[in-house]
């Protein structure tokens, strides 16, 4: 299939209240704008644009590439409105918060809270492997977000160091529900998934039927892997026809406590039946032995002053 370039919306465009200021991201499902709203405000906006179905080459209106996609994009725009709606009623201080949603333009726009700070991707890159005491902060708390995401019966379905970001005052919120496309009660699944390798679970490549918490838990381990290693392990497919993958516990034994490896190699069971069933008991096996989970002072420290060097545009 050949490739197709969307054209992001213009600096200076109104949308019903709010005024792009320019493009943050752009992916295979949609495009990210910093904008502002008429109080001055900063939001970010996501614009449902996936590459594969539609198409905006001029002007602002998104259609269709040929009238065989229309449905497919008529129900990925009715999922996403949804999914504006549910993460909307969720207001948790370690998931993003939904400001707005509506129609416009022929497709829907979801408004967020512009956070401001770095990605625990970016933290990996900097310092090639992360803390422990980092890891379970970071985790600990993001947790929190994703199990409040499971009560309103939806999955992430693309957690990964890039959708974690860590706030200026050290808190960890989870960004980019893109692939959030079914809820744990929908009956079909009728788009094309959108993996990223190496942090997707194998039911997202084969037995889709079986897609659970269980699902973003293997997501969880993997970020946590990649934290370790500075990069992410095996992909989940490859894994299924031969599987390379050797174990945190092999791999980082007395640089990281037995503990916490044995989470990461539980977490990444081939079989999500023998990785943990819920968020609450994968946070009760994270959770250290010590009353308060935070890292240490001197390690917060630098990592606030650290995040408060970033210049925001």
């Amino acid at each position: 299939m050949s490739s197709q370039t969307n054209l992001a919306l213009p600096r200076g465009y109104q949308l019903l209240n709010y005024t792009v200021v320019k493009q943050l991201s752009a992916g295979g499902f949609s495009i990210v704008y910093l904008a502002q709203d008429e109080n001055d405000k900063p939001v970010a906006i996501k614009e449902y644009l996936p590459n594969s179905l539609a198409l905006r080459q001029d002007g602002d209106k998104v259609v269709a590439t040929s009238p065989e996609k229309m449905a497919t994009f008529k129900f990925g725009l009715k999922c996403f409105f949804e999914e504006g709606k549910t993460l909307a009623h969720i207001q948790h201080p370690n998931v993003v918060r939904v400001l707005n949603f509506f129609r416009a333009n022929e497709t829907v726009y979801m408004v967020m809270e512009y956070e401001r700070g770095r990605t625990l991707q970016r933290e990996i890159q900097l310092h090639g492997s992360v803390r422990e005491d980092i890891i379970r902060h970071v985790f600990h708390h993001m947790l929190n977000g994703l199990r409040e995401v499971h009560l309103h019966k939806l999955l992430h379905l693309d957690i990964k160091p890039a959708n974690i970001y860590i706030r200026r005052d050290s808190s960890p919120v989870l960004l980019d529900f893109g692939s959030a496309r079914q809820t744990l009660t929908s009956e079909v699944k009728r788009f094309t998934p959108m993996y990223t390798p190496g942090f997707a679970a194998p039911e997202q490549y084969k037995g889709r039927e079986n897609l659970g918490p269980w699902t973003d838990i293997y997501s969880i381990g993997a970020s946590i892997f990649a934290c370790m290693a500075g990069f992410a392990p095996q992909a989940a497919d490859a894994r299924l026809e031969d599987d390379r993958l050797v174990s945190a516990k092999k791999l980082w034994s007395g640089k990281y406590s037995n503990e916490l490896l044995e989470i990461v190699d539980w977490c990444l069971h081939m079989n999500y039946l023998d990785r943990p069933q819920s968020v609450h008991s994968l946070q009760k096996a994270l959770s250290p032995k010590v009353p308060e989970i935070a890292p240490k002072a001197s390690m917060l420290d630098n990592l606030k002053k650290s995040l408060a060097r970033i210049r925001m545009r």
